[in-house]
């Protein structure tokens, strides 16, 4: 059983907030990346830094207390969720699943699709799914998702 959805606050981030939504961005994947092999922090770290745009992200505050980030950037066919981190102590609560339906939301405002990946074997592929998102293609480490706007 999940407990209600905690209140929570987006707030743009900064090029001073990499260290910390790295280290977010670890804690939330690491698991899903040791389970096809492909855990390599400084991997990681290479693909965060070269992906990182602070002006596309926000920090998600519950209470004031870092508990995620998102990052929804522009292009020319709709828009690319890029980087959706929930800490581990925050999951199972509706968080982030409050927070997608907001992204939806504006993006059905908007007339917008929204494209991401996942990997191969992660628990989120179930979650996008939940919220209509389709496969359009994959590859060995990553499935790629699709969300027209209704």
């Amino acid at each position: 059983m999940t407990d209600s959805c905690p209140e929570y606050t987006l707030i743009p981030a900064t090029a001073e907030d990499f260290d910390r939504l790295f280290g977010l961005r670890v804690a939330a994947m690491r698991e899903s990346l040791e389970r096809i092999g492909r855990y390599d922090e400084q991997r990681a770290f290479e693909r965060f830094r070269s992906t990182f745009t602070p002006e596309h992200t926000r920090l998600v505050l519950v209470a004031e207390e870092l508990a995620g980030c998102v990052a929804v950037k522009p292009e020319a066919d709709g828009l690319l969720l890029e980087h959706f981190y929930i800490d581990p102590a925050f999951q199972g609560r509706g968080l982030g699943a409050a927070i997608l339906r907001q992204i939806l939301a504006t993006a059905d405002e908007s007339g917008q699709s929204v494209r991401l990946c996942v990997l191969q074997r992660s628990d989120a592929g179930r979650f996008y799914r939940r919220f209509g998102f389709n496969e359009t293609a994959q590859d060995d480490v990553d499935i790629y998702l699709l969300r027209l706007p209704s």
